[in-house]
């Protein structure tokens, strides 16, 4: 069975990493069915870092038998609800204990920037909090939180008792759909999984996750942390498979009762129709995005700056709810391009492991190409290429911070999501032409506005179209705030109370107290 080991020596993190890299089903780690491999590839220099067990369709029928079983004999409803909240308790307690390790893993996996795992609590970063609060978006940080928010539903999903006549008990009851399949994307491996988990767990459901082939370490060693947390066997089973044989086979697995997606729109589509075509199973989409960030005249220009490049350049861009258009109107335009062009050039690419280092490469070579090839349509369409646009080093897959300017309404760069560090500036006139502007696209995930006028910001974030809609800050995410788009941008919601109702039937029971017919 693959394993990988590493020894970690870096400024940031040191120490041995060791753990099986099988298909995990059943709380056993054991090689695919074929004893077929995926390469991973560092994102940083294209060398391989280790060799993961490719899961098959076969693997997901003994991945489901084994959910299936367990759903029905030892967990969902024979599970209470306050066991289940301790069982997520201790999972956080294991990640937050191992916080670094996981960090150094999805940084070296990922190509992810490690400090922003911790909270920002390095010292060197006090210039970097200054320009903006991150808070919570600390992706390992959310991760924790997203399992002990979750943890404190466990057992209070409650139902209700509804008045009918005094002959009738009526009551409703929030039971676990079943075995959830879910698959995750690879911009952010481990806060996915934990989005995905959280309310799943939570709600009694058994669940087989598949996380993305070309990021699958941190959910493999994810895998351990859940057996060693006491969760039963088959509770989680983790499967690294391609998206279209293990992918598309989640989607269609007549005895998986629901699909939870977080990807492109297009995928997501397919995922749904696989829903469709086969058990007709629930289905909840979390797709792209192409956000509008739109700036006032009032706005406090250096604040927008600095929240504008963290909209469009956090995590190298790869973010479904990046702010990718951004909006300024005339009468700061050019002072607000001139001071988001020097933040834009002050953002060093650099080693993950770098204190240093805001942005970092891009997660792989079909990526990288797919981002150029956005760049190269910009060019072609008549855009001006502001700034970037080009390659950064010789190795790896970077792309230096690129900004747009020019561009019209029907541009590719301006219509389709790009998922990399590509932003189009757009200049407005008045808040009916912004808003017009803004709403012109098949996505509606996330917004931002920034103006000193409260109430301006506020009536303009209730006419856009979006899930989100930040004000005066933007990629703020909790664990107690849904999260979850409009139009093509998918559907259901992730995070909060609301992500409960994706992992529950509702069940309506009458109790006859003594009518007669």
């Amino acid at each position: 069975m693959t394993t990988w080991t590493h020894e970690f020596d870096t400024p940031a993190f040191k120490g041995k990493v060791d753990f099986p890299t099988g298909v995990f089903i059943d709380g056993k780690f054991s090689n695919g069915s074929t004893n077929q491999t995926i390469d991973v590839i560092n994102p940083t220099n294209g060398k391989l870092i280790t060799k993961v067990a490719e899961a098959t369709p076969e693997d997901l029928d003994r991945a489901v038998a084994a959910a299936r079983k367990t759903f029905e004999t030892v967990w969902g409803l024979n599970y209470p609800g306050l066991e289940r909240g301790r069982l997520l308790g201790k999972l956080a307690d294991l990640l937050e204990a191992k916080q670094d390790e996981f960090a150094a893993i999805e940084a070296f996996d990922n190509g992810a920037y490690f400090y922003p795992y911790l909270f920002f609590s390095v010292t060197d970063l006090a210039e970097y909090r200054q320009d903006v609060q991150l808070g919570q978006a600390a992706d390992l940080d959310m991760s924790i939180g997203t399992f002990r928010y979750f943890a404190g539903w466990a057992g209070k999903s409650h139902g209700k008792v509804i008045e009918t006549t005094e002959d009738k008990l009526a009551y409703t009851r929030h039971e676990p759909i079943g075995v959830c399949g879910q698959i995750i994307p690879w911009n952010f491996p481990l806060m996915m999984m934990a989005w995905k988990l959280g309310p799943a767990l939570a709600t009694g459901n058994t669940i087989v996750i598949k996380p993305s082939e070309f990021t699958p370490l941190t959910a493999l060693r994810m895998a351990s942390l859940i057996k060693e947390a006491g969760f039963p066997d088959g509770v989680v089973n983790v499967l690294v498979g391609y998206g279209s044989t293990v992918g598309s086979a989640i989607a269609g697995h007549p005895l998986i009762d629901k699909v939870a997606f977080t990807g492109s729109t297009l995928i997501g589509r397919k995922v749904m129709e696989a829903a469709a075509k086969s058990n007709l199973k629930k289905v909840t989409l979390e797709l792209g995005g192409k956000s509008p960030n739109i700036i006032f005249n009032d706005a406090d220009i250096d604040k927008a700056v600095n929240w504008s490049a963290h909209g469009i350049f956090w995590n190298h861009g790869q973010a479904c709810c990046a702010g990718s258009r951004i909006f300024v109107q005339s009468g700061i335009y050019d002072e607000f391009l001139k001071r988001f062009t020097a933040k834009a050039t002050s953002l060093k690419l650099g080693d993950p492991f770098g204190v240093d280092s805001y942005q970092g490469p891009q997660v792989s070579q079909v990526q990288y190409d797919r981002i150029m090839a956005y760049i190269k349509s910009g060019k072609q369409e008549g855009a001006t290429v502001h700034l970037g646009g080009e390659r950064h080093g010789s190795e790896g897959f970077w792309i230096k911070p690129t900004i747009f300017t020019d561009t019209t309404p029907d541009m590719k760069i301006v219509r389709e999501e790009i998922f990399g560090p590509v932003g189009v500036v757009i200049k407005f006139e008045d808040e009916e032409d912004v808003i017009r502007q803004a709403n012109d696209t098949v996505y509606g995930l996330a917004a931002a506005v920034f103006t000193q006028d409260i109430n301006r910001g506020i009536s303009t974030a209730h006419k856009l179209h979006a899930g989100t809609a930040w004000i005066n800050c933007v990629n703020q995410l909790h664990p107690q705030v849904p999260f979850g788009g409009y139009k093509q941008s998918g559907m259901g919601r992730e995070l909060g109370e609301y992500a409960l109702d994706s992992y529950t039937n509702i069940k309506a029971v009458h109790v006859n107290l003594g009518h007669e017919i």
